[in-house]
């Protein structure tokens, strides 16, 4: 457990560059997306081929792994749109009522049982994720594409949990990242074109910024979160992400020269307190 709470942390804390990463690429977010999922699928490709062949895993055993990857790529492209349309903060904001999904999805599909204190500190962690992002956006927040966009992507990240959960008690971490990056880069790189996005021709930063993408946020970090997968609850999982905005607001300020507001400081420790929380309750000490 302690090996699975400290790669936990270092997912979130890796993730948590990814918004970094992509302002400072300059790309469109679909495009930051593809290399993204792109350049670590590349990389480990020789060694992920190798223990697919190794322990014979082909056909079924992949298609969890196979949807997964589907799921996130959705997730990505429609977060990505909705920030085009609306900006960042609403889509990212309705993006984050992910473990509310899997909080439902898991009592539904999987049976497990929920406890109050579960539903509170879930609560509280999404009042401090919107704090963090900024409160006062709902005070002129308007349902339009974008921010049904950011609803949907929600949708297809709680998705993503709950299918990776169940495919991380058939497959290796390596292997299930794997399949599901090749399955998620594919589906990118078909959205890109359809659209008509830039997809090479930018400057050494951005190329640099897209790789530091790839490599820390993806590599490290989805790498992280995934080997999680197979030990702790999509629930606890997703609702520990959404320490997500927390980590970009600290890293914002001496990266970005973005101030962290008074405001933002109760927020993240409303995260904080929220994912504690949830954990007690998800850890039987209820």
């Amino acid at each position: 457990m302690l090996l699975a709470y400290l790669a936990l942390s270092a997912g979130l804390i890796a993730i948590g560059f990814s918004a970094i990463f992509v302002s400072q690429a300059g790309v469109p977010g679909t495009v930051a997306s593809f290399y993204r999922m792109a350049i670590p699928t590349v990389i480990l490709a020789a060694p992920a081929i190798k223990r697919l062949r190794e322990r014979k895993w082909y056909g079924p055993p992949l298609r969890w792994a196979v949807f997964g990857g589907l799921l996130f790529a959705l997730d990505l492209a429609f977060w990505a749109s909705g920030v085009v349309l609306s900006g960042a903060t609403i889509p990212t904001l309705l993006a984050n009522t992910a473990p509310v999904w899997v909080g439902l999805g898991a009592l539904l599909f999987f049976r497990e049982e929920l406890p109050r204190k579960f539903w509170l500190g879930l609560a509280i962690a999404l009042l401090g994720t919107a704090l963090v992002l900024g409160l006062e956006s709902f005070g002129a927040m308007s349902f339009d594409l974008g921010a049904l966009l950011g609803l949907i992507a929600g949708f297809f990240y709680a998705a993503y949990f709950l299918i990776t959960q169940i495919g991380r008690k058939s497959l290796d971490v390596l292997s299930y990242f794997w399949v599901s990056g090749v399955t998620a880069t594919a589906a990118l790189f078909i959205f890109n074109l359809l659209f008509n996005q830039p997809m090479w021709g930018f400057t050494p930063k951005t190329y640099f910024n897209l790789l530091a993408l790839g490599l820390i946020s993806q590599g490290v970090g989805v790498l992280a979160i995934n080997y999680v997968q197979g030990l702790l609850p999509a629930t606890i999982v997703s609702t520990t992400l959404l320490g997500q905005p927390v980590v970009t607001a600290l890293l914002a300020g001496p990266l970005l020269g973005e101030k962290l507001l008074p405001v933002q400081i109760v927020g993240g420790a409303a995260v904080m307190l929220g994912v504690y929380i949830v954990h007690h309750s998800r850890t039987g000490n209820r």
